[in-house]
């Protein structure tokens, strides 16, 4: 017999499979603000915020930064399709930062130029390297 008290976290990008394993608890961040989900939760589906993931199980966390996408969960098992998705342990803290440091940049040039769609763009991607950053450093 199965266990119900227990949820199946996958993490799938374009490029392939980032992260399966079961867990306690899933925490994301949707449109709407947080989501908790634990085994036999209704099920679910909402669209994902640029934030971290964070997968609890027994004494442990994994945290996972998820760039958008969307969840969907039912019979205790939760799928993370994302436009990329990188775990913690994988994010190069360096190479984020120059992401990071080139997005502000283009924010900049887009505002002198008065570009909305690059500007829309710029702070997208700026989101993205920080999301990176913080999720790695936890």
């Amino acid at each position: 017999m199965a266990d119900n008290s227990v949820i199946t976290v996958s993490i799938v990008t374009p490029d392939g499979k980032v992260y399966d394993h079961s867990a306690d608890m899933l925490v994301v961040s949707t449109k709407a603000g947080q989501l908790g989900i634990m085994a036999n939760h209704l099920p679910v589906i909402a669209t994902l915020a640029v934030d971290e993931t964070r997968v609890k199980y027994d004494d442990k966390e994994d945290s996972i930064a998820v760039n958008g996408g969307f969840l969907e969960f039912s019979n205790n098992t939760a799928t993370i399709v994302a436009d990329s998705a990188e775990c913690s342990d994988d994010i190069d803290v360096a190479r984020a930062e120059s992401a990071r440091k080139r997005a502000e940049q283009r924010i900049a040039e887009a505002q002198q130029a008065h570009d909305k769609d690059s500007l829309l763009r710029a702070q997208v991607a700026l989101r993205r390297a920080v999301n990176r950053i913080n999720t790695a450093k936890k």
